[in-house]
């Protein structure tokens, strides 16, 4: 293994350090726009509208079919 002067151990963690700051800043936006629900909300109304109408309807079915079944 090839022996590094200490300004070259002292460079090479500098540079380390400082990729590891870019990382995090990085990671720190992917998690916050990952984490927030209400934009996710917002960006998907259409489905989410679509959604509940299908649930609503389930709903609904099962109901009539339980009375149905009860008046027989």
């Amino acid at each position: 293994m090839a022996q590094r002067s200490t300004a070259e151990i002292r460079s090479s963690i500098e540079a380390n350090r400082e990729e590891l700051a870019v990382s995090l800043v990085r990671l720190r936006g992917e998690v916050t726009h990952l984490t927030d629900w209400r934009g996710h909300i917002e960006r998907h109304q259409r489905e989410l509208k679509i959604g509940g109408a299908v649930v609503t309807g389930l709903v609904i079915g099962s109901r009539l079919l339980r009375r149905r079944r009860r008046n027989r």
